[in-house]
Parts: C-alpha cells; sequence; structure tokens
C-alpha cells in the first residue's frame, strides 16, 4: 500500500497558518509576502516557517507560480498507558497500535494514565498536539 504523506501546491495559493515543507521539514507559515513581478522575473513567495517537529525557523524564496510540498497530516487519538518523565506510552484508539510520544512541554502537567490524547502523523513522524479527555 502507498502512503503519500505529502501533496504539491501552487506556492501563489499559501496562507498563514498553512503547513509547507521546507528543507525535509513539516513546517507551519508564520509570515508568507507576496512580492509583484518586475522587470525582470515573475512575482515571488517569501514564506518564513517555524518546524512542527523541531520548532526551527525556516526562511525559503521560491516562484509563486511554482508547487511547493504541503504534509498531509492525520489528525488521530490515542490513549495514555504509562507516563514516563516526558514519554508517554499511548495506545491507539482506531488500530490498538502502542507506541511512545514525547509529551510537549505546554501538555506535561495534564498527560496522566487514562486521558486521551489527539496526536497528529505529519511525514511519518508522530506529535502530540493537545489533551481530549481525562480518565472517566
Amino acid at each position: 500500500m502507498i502512503c503519500l504523506t505529502t501533496k504539491l501546491v501552487a506556492a501563489g495559493s499559501i496562507k498563514e497558518g498553512s503547513f509547507i515543507v521546507v528543507d525535509g521539514a513539516a513546517c507551519k507559515v508564520a509570515e508568507a509576502t507576496h512580492s509583484k513581478s518586475g522587470k525582470h522575473g515573475s512575482a515571488k513567495m517569501r514564506f518564513i516557517a517555524i518546524g512542527v517537529l523541531d520548532n526551527k525557523k525556516r526562511d525559503i524564496v521560491i516562484p509563486a507560480s511554482d508547487n511547493i510540498e504541503v504534509p498531509l497530516i492525520e489528525k488521530k487519538s490515542a490513549q495514555v498507558l504509562s507516563v514516563s518523565g516526558n514519554t508517554a506510552n499511548v495506545m491507539d484508539i482506531e488500530s490498538y497500535e502502542t507506541f511512545d510520544l514525547n509529551i510537549p512541554e505546554e501538555l506535561k502537567d495534564q498527560v496522566i494514565e487514562g486521558c486521551q490524547v489527539l496526536y497528529w502523523v505529519i511525514l511519518d513522524e508522530k506529535v502530540m498536539k493537545q489533551v481530549k479527555s481525562g480518565s472517566e
């Protein structure tokens, strides 16, 4: 089975808040500026993007007519089985697959055994995004 992780989109259609792939890393666009075409060239798009996984700031300038890779983000739910330091062992609600997820700094006090979390699969990486509910 072929699993698509990205698609091509016209660079001119990318807005702030969108996701793009820069240097092989999935990034959220923090700033998108469009320069008009001049005497010697085509219109350009400048993106300042923050890495989803590493929080690194990346800057890219490309022609507005070119295509840019956009990551396909799969949003899934999982139940926390155990917490050890900065890592939570979770089980996917649908597939029952178990794996470890790093706990983001802003969620550390909310992630407890038995709670449900929302995680994203981006470019074959799994990232915890939010806590859905505590144990009932």
